[in-house]
């Protein structure tokens, strides 16, 4: 369908605005310009911050919102969450209304983690310290209220690629069993070569450009852009958990994100993917800038609604 017309004022509007180059700047616009689409703030039970233990012990913290409605003695499934940015932006702060909407929709306790950024913190980092959580969750599972049966990842961009490559390293560890994969929009190979890059990598929010500005802050050398830990797409899926993934139409992440649910499908994993029509890159921050973005949300939901838990 065609682009969503609210979202297509807003990319013009922006197209005047000179963006950022310095990375300092970078993170600053993003945390201002994303919380301006949220709208208005969602109501959720409670909200409690963790110090946890991420790779190799580091402390980060872990963001747990229960939804609105919830008993107080309610054993809930559990979202894990990953934070969009590129590796490289973003924060438990911006991301506090999508967590709350989330939590509303899928009626799931999300757990927000804090993972450490690059370029400070490279790859595999970022991705450690996610699965670190993964872990602390799944440890502590009784403390949190949270039932260690129903736990699924989330994510969505960068985030997404972490929650994707979470699954597929408790897998090749042994570790957490998952129950369920939430993938919205997720970067899941270092690769710029497919149609919806020609289509959609200029002048649709997310560009060419900064998607490797992204790559670059994030690995140590391009050699580690083939790792199944970076780019899930050329990982071995068999044995990975049921997945969902959110795909946005107008959006260069498109055909990387369709091809990784087939993968997943040719490997025995029961995989959806749902195109979410007129949307682009980063929809899950643009409650406030159009209703259609609700449909991220109403998917999440029936998804695991759907999982046999």
């Amino acid at each position: 369908m065609p682009l969503d017309p609210r979202i297509n004022t807003y990319l013009r509007r922006l197209s005047s605005v000179a963006a950022p180059l310095e990375l300092a700047a970078r993170r600053e616009a993003a945390e201002i310009g994303l919380r301006e689409l949220h709208g208005p703030l969602e109501a959720v039970a409670a909200i409690d911050t963790w110090t946890v233990p991420g790779h190799e012990g580091h402390p980060i913290r872990v963001r747990a919102y229960t939804p609105d409605g919830a008993a107080p003695d309610a054993v809930l499934p559990a979202l894990v969450f990953a934070h969009g940015g590129g590796w490289f932006q973003c924060s438990l702060a911006l991301y506090d209304n999508p967590c709350r909407a989330l939590s509303n929709a899928t009626q799931c306790k999300v757990l927000s983690v804090d993972y450490r950024l690059a370029p400070e913190s490279k790859f595999p980092i970022p991705l450690e310290d996610f699965y670190a959580a993964l872990v602390w969750v799944s440890e502590h599972a009784d403390r949190l209220g949270i039932d260690p049966a129903r736990i699924a990842v989330g994510g969505d961009s960068a985030g997404g690629n972490l929650a994707a490559a979470a699954a597929i390293m408790a897998r090749d560890r042994q570790g957490p069993a998952i129950a369920h994969q939430l993938l919205c929009y997720p970067v899941v190979d270092h690769d710029f070569s497919t149609a919806s890059y020609q289509a959609y990598g200029q002048n649709f929010f997310l560009t060419e450009e900064v998607m490797r500005y992204c790559w670059f802050t994030y690995l140590v050398n391009e050699a580690d852009g083939a790792s199944p830990y970076a780019s899930p797409l050329r990982a071995d899926l068999a044995g990975l958990p049921p997945a969902t993934l959110l795909i946005c139409e107008y959006d260069p992440l498109r055909d990387e994100g369709q091809a990784y649910a087939r993968k997943l499908r040719e490997a025995g994993v029961d995989a959806r993917d749902h195109l979410l029509p007129g949307m682009v890159h980063a929809c899950i921050h643009m409650l406030g800038l159009t209703p259609d973005a609700r449909r991220l949300f109403d998917l999440a939901g029936e998804a695991l609604a759907r999982q046999a838990w």
